[in-house]
Formats: C-alpha cells, sequence, structure tokens
C-alpha cells in the first residue's frame, strides 16, 4: 500500500458529529448503491479506516455484492471467497492485523490492484429477523495504531445495526419497483403482441425516451423513470377490440374514436396508483397522442400544458412507428423522417424536443439497430 497520511482516532465528540452527519444523509437515500457508499463512508470515519465496504448477501446466486464508489459498476463476488464470504456464511465477526497470515484473507485483489491489506474487520450484517443480509469490512487502520480494536468493532457494531434497518428498508423498496418495472414490461409487451407492433417496440421507445430526456437536461434519476414508465404508453389499447384493432384496412370515424379511447383506458387503469411509477406510466399512457399545436387527443392540450413525459413519448413513438416496418407499411427513409420532424416543429411536436432530436439521429438509429427483434 502506498503510503498515507495517518489520521487522528475520533474524539467521543467527533463520534457524535460523525453519527449524526451519516445518519441525516443516510435517512434521506433510497438508492441502494448510493446508500452502500454512504454506509461504508460513515463506518470508514467511524473507526479510521482506509477503505471500508458494505456487502449484500444473494443467497440464490451465492454472491455478494457491492458498489464501491460512484461511477463504478457493483462487484461481484463468490460468497464462499475471502474474509466477507467467512463472515456472511457463519455469522461471526473477525478482527485480523496480519491479513496475509490469515488462511480466510483473499491476496488475489492484492496482487491485481497493487494495494497492500495489512488489518481487516468485519462483521454481519442482519435484517429484522435476525439472518446475515451482508458484510461490513473495513481495511487498514488508519490512525498509527497497530491495527483494529474490540473498540473498532463496537464502533462498526453500531453502525451496522443502523445499516441492517435501514438497508433492509431500501432493499425492500427496490424488490417492489423491480416487480414493478417487470410487470409494466410484461404488460406492454403482451399489448405489443396483440396489436401486432413490430417487435421490440416497447423496448426501443423506452431506451428512446431515456436518450432524449437526458439531451433536454432531465437529471438521470427522472430519466430513468421516464424510460421505465414509457413501455405502457399503449396499454390502452388491450382494451380495444380486435375487429378496430387488428383491422387491416382504415379506419370508420367511429371505429378511429374508439381506438383514440386507448389512451382514457390506460389512463384510468393506472391513475389511482400512489408510485411514481406508475403515476409517470399514467401520464404517459394520457397524453402520448396531444400536440403541441392543441390538435391532439384526449385533452386537446397546448404546448406546455403537455406534460413533459407525455411530449417526450410522443417523439419516441413516431420515431419508432415510421423508422420500423409495420404490416400496413414499409419503414420510411432517414431523410424523410428528418424532414417530417421540421415540418411537424410546433405543430405535433415541442420545438425544443425537435431541436434536441437533430444532435441524436445517429445515437436514435444506433438504438433501433440493437433492439431490431
Amino acid at each position: 500500500m502506498k503510503n498515507k497520511e495517518l489520521r487522528k482516532e475520533p474524539s467521543a465528540q467527533e463520534l457524535l458529529k460523525i453519527i449524526f452527519k451519516y445518519i441525516n444523509l443516510i435517512a434521506n437515500e433510497r438508492d441502494v448503491d448510493r446508500l452502500l457508499i454512504a454506509l461504508a463512508d460513515m463506518g470508514r470515519d467511524l473507526i479510521t479506516a482506509d477503505r471500508c465496504t458494505v456487502w449484500l448477501v444473494n443467497q440464490q446466486r451465492g454472491e455478494l455484492w457491492s458498489k464501491i464508489a460512484h461511477g463504478v459498476d457493483r462487484i461481484v463476488i463468490p460468497l464462499s471467497k475471502g474474509v466477507a464470504g467467512y463472515v456472511a456464511t457463519t455469522g461471526k465477526s473477525m478482527i485480523t492485523n496480519d491479513a496475509y497470515a490469515d488462511e480466510r484473507f483473499d491476496k488475489q485483489v492484492d496482487s491485481e490492484t497493487g494495494y497492500r491489506t495489512r488489518s481487516i474487520i468485519a462483521l454481519p450484517i442482519r435484517d429484522s429477523a435476525g439472518e446475515v443480509m451482508g458484510v461490513y469490512q473495513a481495511i487498514n487502520k488508519m490512525s498509527g495504531e497497530d491495527g483494529f480494536t474490540e473498540r473498532d468493532l463496537e464502533h462498526l457494531q453500531l453502525a451496522a445495526s443502523y445499516t441492517g434497518s435501514e438497508l433492509e428498508a431500501v432493499t425492500l423498496q427496490e424488490e417492489i419497483e423491480q416487480t414493478q418495472r417487470e410487470m409494466i414490461v410484461t404488460l406492454a409487451e403482451a399489448g405489443e403482441m396483440r396489436s401486432k407492433e413490430t417487435g421490440g417496440h416497447v423496448r426501443r421507445v423506452a431506451e428512446y425516451s431515456y436518450l432524449i430526456a437526458l439531451a433536454m437536461g432531465m437529471d438521470a434519476k427522472e430519466a430513468e423513470l421516464l424510460k421505465k414508465a414509457s413501455p405502457m404508453h399503449d396499454i390502452g389499447k388491450i382494451a380495444i377490440p380486435d375487429a378496430i384493432l387488428l383491422k387491416e384496412g382504415p379506419l370508420t370515424d367511429e371505429e378511429r374514436e374508439v381506438m383514440k379511447s386507448h389512451t382514457a383506458i390506460g389512463y384510468d387503469m393506472l391513475k389511482y396508483s400512489t408510485r411514481d411509477l406508475l403515476k409517470t406510466s399514467a401520464i404517459v399512457a394520457y397524453q402520448h397522442h396531444e400536440k403541441w399545436d392543441g390538435s391532439g387527443y384526449p385533452q386537446g392540450l397546448v404546448g406546455e400544458e403537455i406534460h413533459i413525459y407525455g411530449r417526450i413519448t410522443a417523439v419516441a413513438d413516431v420515431f419508432d412507428a415510421l423508422s420500423c416496418d409495420r404490416v400496413y407499411k414499409a419503414a420510411w427513409p432517414r431523410d424523410k423522417i428528418v424532414a417530417l420532424f421540421k415540418e411537424e416543429r410546433g405543430r405535433h411536436f415541442d420545438p425544443a424536443l425537435c431541436d434536441i432530436m437533430d444532435g441524436l439521429w445517429d445515437q436514435l438509429y444506433a438504438i433501433k439497430g440493437q433492439y431490431s427483434h
């Protein structure tokens, strides 16, 4: 390990400041990856370690995983490997101040990174039922002492107790949201199959929406929410009779009104949910056929009366409809699609979004190719 500046052991008053600092930070964090980083930082500061990792157990896969830093993918290791694996499988805390003399220590990471592990402290994180759900692991004491002590274990245990309850709440929320995401994609694809849409339509619209949202300056979290919700834009079509939905010839005026009702049907299906994902889906379902000039449906909204989610999904949906073969038409060439968006700027589409599209054509077509089946 490269030489690093030694840090002073925190006093009792400083420990309280550390605890309150991180409690305030963690209490408002609902993203599991960012929560893991904050919890690891809290443990590191409490016991003056060089680095700290909070691992979560995935029993089904026999793995431990963690988020080490922002911008770095999750790191996954076998549940049977290293100190963290030992603590996770036995439920026992451990301190070793000579890592290379401890057979439980896995030297591979050090050999790959050039880091030198001297001391390790690790203890289990338990859920409300007492089951091990993760491991708190800190490496290399940085206060000039010989290594980690039982006092450090007590301080880390304090963090682990708090960590268990916070992680349990957030991971439960993540499981609920994952179930919602899976439900949305499954329902959307079922509707896509029934209406004979080109394969992958809802997934492409989701990716287009995400790309456009980021390009217009929407923050990543909100753009991700739209990406997950946009596949539900046509969910109301599941209630449209086959005679109309699957009709190969032109629709009558009466049939066209029935078809247009899919927006209100989709909204009515989703509007009572208090979950952000389904609330966003309701907006998308209701407003993706509105037009900037007020000539759209079902409400005839004008300009920014149309929610930004509806405006973005409208652009993504029309681009996909034009750029892909359908049973009733061949895909339009790129230059014709570009020309249409210029023509419909300020009429069908939000002018600002049309301007953004001008810089995204290559990326949009790359997504189309990636999700063409």
